[in-house]
């Protein structure tokens, strides 16, 4: 395998796998639908490539040789995840209620990313494998190719969850749906918060 399908292979593997940011944008989708759920996705992924772009150029010495970084980061997308897990839980699906609940921005799908430690964790390893000594051209290249798939993965969970919203029709339903979505992330928290 040449290095260019082997760096697509880990960002698949890494960025289309259940994780908070994915749960995120199955329930944007399912509740504002595909179009309105891209700043969440493109935010997303531009944060982490930021992140992966960061750590290629020497941010995971920091993060290792501060373990209390590494500490806050997982703490703080902790109490992120629940309080949106709770957000979800609570709301009362009322369908005519005024105002819909608000849609992920696209910096707050930057900021998931910075506070996932799924994120930090992949982008760590994927740098420690695709450009261990910090050469610029690997690091581009590596950024580049998960930005592509990066997008399309999340793009393909907002799009699974756009399909749902049809059968979102009836305020029990949706509840059902924010609470399992709500489920999905504190389930996300227990995984990431054991890593």
């Amino acid at each position: 395998m040449n290095m260019f399908a082997s760096m697509a292979a880990f960002a698949l593997a890494t960025s289309i796998t259940p994780g908070p940011v994915n749960v995120v944008a199955l329930g944007s989708g399912a509740r504002h639908g595909f179009t309105a759920s891209l700043a969440h996705v493109t935010g997303a992924t531009a944060g982490f490539c930021l992140l992966l772009v960061l750590a290629g150029f020497g941010l995971h010495q920091v993060v290792t040789a501060s373990p209390q970084v590494t500490t806050g980061v997982r703490w703080a997308g902790v109490a992120f995840l629940l309080t949106m897990a709770w957000k979800l839980a609570a709301d009362a699906g009322d369908l005519d209620a005024g105002q819909a609940p608000a849609r992920p921005s696209m910096l707050q799908g930057a900021a998931m990313q910075w506070l996932s430690p799924k994120a930090w964790l992949a982008a760590l390893a994927g740098m420690g494998t695709y450009a261990p000594d910090g050469d610029a051209a690997a690091i581009r290249l590596f950024a580049l190719v998960y930005f592509v798939v990066c997008w399309v993965s999340v793009a393909a969970w907002a799009w699974a969850g756009s399909r749902l919203q049809a059968w979102l029709r009836t305020p029990r339903r949706v509840r059902l749906f924010n609470r399992t979505m709500a489920g999905m992330l504190v389930m996300s928290v227990v995984y990431l918060a054991a890593v």
